[in-house]
């Protein structure tokens, strides 16, 4: 199948039953699901920790509190955790590539 501009596409209806496919998804999920709750931990911890606590009420530099630290920290988490992701993209990437050609109609 021909698009307008005269180029073969993929055809995305039967990419998606391949099993090259079905295991780029599988990977992707068994990749990002330990950094997603990671995350979401971190994330609902801070408002637990200060609404619940004294934990972080504790002067950790001068007189900035450990609130403010843990607050910075996922700043910094979501940083690296982008960083990571954007490096393994690259990966995936390459094997979206492997899958279009491989099913590309003309």
């Amino acid at each position: 199948m021909k698009n307008a501009r005269g180029n073969s596409r993929p055809n995305f209806e039967k990419i998606i039953e391949t099993p090259e496919f079905k295991q780029l998804v599988k990977r992707k999920n068994t990749f990002a699901t330990p950094y997603i709750i990671f995350f979401f931990a971190a994330y609902f911890l801070l408002p637990i920790l200060t609404g619940y606590t004294k934990i972080l009420e504790n002067r950790a530099i001068g007189w900035m509190t450990w609130t403010w630290v843990y607050a910075f920290s996922m700043f910094i988490m979501v940083w690296v955790f982008t960083s990571i992701y954007m490096n393994k993209a690259k990966d995936f990437d390459k094997d979206v590539e492997e899958i279009l050609k491989k099913n590309v109609v003309e």
